[in-house]
């Protein structure tokens, strides 16, 4: 009897030591796996903030940076790519528009000599510039289009399209009804032409500044103000301001690069084979 009694409390001891080792394995355990979870997500976390910190960083830096070039990331991303933006720098400037009805400038003038001098002064006669061959595909222009010899400096002949912008303005002014006949009598510039090619000229001006208006659409607004302090009615503000680029920087570039005035008569090369060749005016 007491060997049985001895038995069984050995197989009880060991049962309760092999539950024990049993549990403490399981705690051990699971705090171990508990404790790796916990690493994984403070680094994950960790890694995750510092991806974030380094993120701003780069950020700020290329804030900076852009800040600085702003006016050259503006005007690359809204206007086509030229010489003149790379080697002038396009810049842009708050101004406020001359929008008064009756009290006329020099622009604004009948014809005569004044006026025709004012809107020279805008460059709206200049002789086109030289593209160089490398600035030609990104500034538009194809392989093919007319080039100037190499032994002449080379590169593409080429007119600054703003400025061909006020030539056709200035025109529109030449041709309007209480000008017309000054400019015609004189027959000078487009003005050389029978009147048929006159008439499709100033048309084809007028359609390029629509175009050239509603590509470049003005999206602000022209409030209105009050007039007549005896008896006050409302007027539109005409006198707005607008951010505009730095057109007199232009004009003097497009004026210093002028291509010879009576070139010689091998100035450009002759068209390549396979070069395109329009059979009429496009």
């Amino acid at each position: 009897m007491f060997h049985d009694n001895s038995d069984k409390k050995d197989s009880t001891r060991e049962s309760g030591e092999r539950l024990l080792a049993e549990e403490e394995g399981t705690l051990w355990s699971g705090g171990d796996e508990s404790s790796s979870d916990t690493c994984k997500v403070v680094a994950t976390t960790v890694l995750q903030v510092s991806a974030l910190g380094l993120l701003f960083l780069v950020g700020c830096v290329f804030g900076f940076y852009w800040r600085g070039d702003l006016n050259s990331l503006c005007s690359r991303h809204v206007s086509q790519y030229s010489t003149v933006m790379r080697e002038v720098g396009i810049e842009y400037s708050l101004q406020e528009f001359n929008g008064s009805l009756l009290k006329e400038n020099v622009f604004r003038q009948d014809a005569g000599p004044d006026v025709d001098a004012a809107w020279e002064s805008l460059g709206v006669n200049y002789r086109g510039v030289r593209v160089p061959a490398e600035d030609a595909e990104e500034s538009g222009l194809a392989a093919d289009q007319v080039k100037i010899k190499k032994k002449y400096g080379g590169g593409f002949p080429a007119n600054v399209e703003g400025l061909h912008h006020l030539h056709c303005l200035n025109l529109l002014r030449q041709s309007l009804y209480y000008n017309y006949d000054y400019y015609h009598e004189m027959g000078e510039g487009p003005f050389v032409n029978n009147d048929y090619i006159v008439r499709r000229h100033v048309s084809h001006c007028l359609d390029i500044l629509r175009q050239e208006l509603m590509c470049t659409v003005d999206s602000g607004v022209l409030g209105q103000i009050w007039i007549y302090p005896e008896n006050p009615e409302p007027y539109v503000d005409f006198n707005t301001k607008h951010r505009c680029k730095n057109f007199d920087a232009v004009r003097r570039w497009a004026e210093a690069n002028q291509l010879p005035q009576d070139p010689p008569s091998d100035f450009l090369e002759p068209p390549a084979e396979g070069d395109r060749i329009y059979a009429r005016m496009p």
